[in-house]
C-alpha cells in the first residue's frame, strides 16, 4: 500500500536511469515490485535493470536509483559469440558496437541461433530483430 508514501519514480532519458524516492524500505520494494510488473506486461526483461544500493535522502527518507541497460557489452557480446561457435551451426556472428549481429544463409540456422541463446540463461537481457 503506497498511501501517503508520496513515492515517486523520474525517469532521466538522457542517462538512461530511474531514480525511487520513497518514505521506507516497505514503499521502496512494493515500488520496485510495481514497476518489474509493468515492464514484464510490455515485455522488458527485468535484467534490463541494474539496481544500485538505497541510500539515505532528506527527511529521512529512501532514495534508490536503478540503471536502465541498453545493448551489449563487450564482455557479454562476447559470450554471446563464443556460444554461436561452440555450437557448430552454419552462421557467422559478429560485434557491431552494442549488438551482435548474427547472418545465416538458411532461417532455420538463426531459429537455432535463437533458441540456443534463449535457453542459454544469460545473466543479461537479450532482443532479437530483423531476422530474415
Amino acid at each position: 500500500d503506497l498511501k501517503d508514501s508520496h513515492t515517486t519514480i523520474d525517469l532521466n532519458k538522457k542517462d538512461k536511469e530511474l531514480s525511487i524516492n520513497t518514505k521506507d524500505d516497505y514503499s521502496r520494494k512494493s515500488s520496485i515490485d510495481i514497476l518489474e510488473t509493468k515492464l514484464i506486461k510490455r515485455g522488458i526483461s527485468i535484467l534490463a535493470l541494474k539496481f544500485s544500493e538505497p541510500e539515505p535522502a532528506a527527511n529521512g527518507r529512501l532514495k534508490q536509483k536503478i540503471q536502465l541497460v541498453t545493448g551489449i557489452d563487450k564482455e557479454n557480446a562476447k559470450v554471446v559469440t563464443k556460444l554461436i561457435k561452440e555450437s557448430k551451426l552454419k552462421v557467422t556472428a559478429q560485434i557491431q558496437d552494442e549488438q551482435v549481429r548474427v547472418t545465416a544463409s538458411k532461417i532455420d540456422d538463426l531459429q537455432e541461433v535463437i533458441k540456443l541463446i534463449k535457453d542459454a540463461n544469460l545473466k543479461f537481457p537479450t532482443q532479437f530483430i530483423n531476422y530474415k
